[in-house]
């Protein structure tokens, strides 16, 4: 197996802060260690030789014996019409004309 560059205390402490994630001193190794542990996986994975097998891009193909059985089918992926925007803006509880106002969640 491929050796893996590991994650380190500085990095999973950035990814935490960009996940707004307030992790404890206890979690922190905690974390790395799973961390570690998926990019270990990962790398095995890797290491899979996958010539010859064709790359599944859309999960339809996956679908397409349900929906021979089923006989339901999937949207069809056209453009159309959408919605009034000042319509919408009209009928929404806060709104400046083009964007919804919604009360600030996060706080740093």
């Amino acid at each position: 197996m491929a050796e893996v560059a590991g994650v380190s205390m500085d990095e999973v402490l950035r990814v935490a802060e960009l996940a707004n994630l307030d992790l404890t001193a206890e979690e922190v190794p905690r974390m790395q260690r799973d961390l570690n542990a998926i990019l270990g996986h990962i790398a095995q994975l890797n290491e899979l030789d996958t010539t010859g097998v064709p790359a599944m891009a859309q999960v339809g193909e996956m679908l397409g014996a349900e929906i021979e059985s089923t006989g339901a089918s999937l949207r069809a992926d056209a453009e159309r019409v959408s919605l009034d925007r000042a319509a919408v803006m009209v009928a929404a509880p806060e709104s400046d004309g083009r964007f919804f106002k919604v009360p600030k969640v996060i706080e740093r």
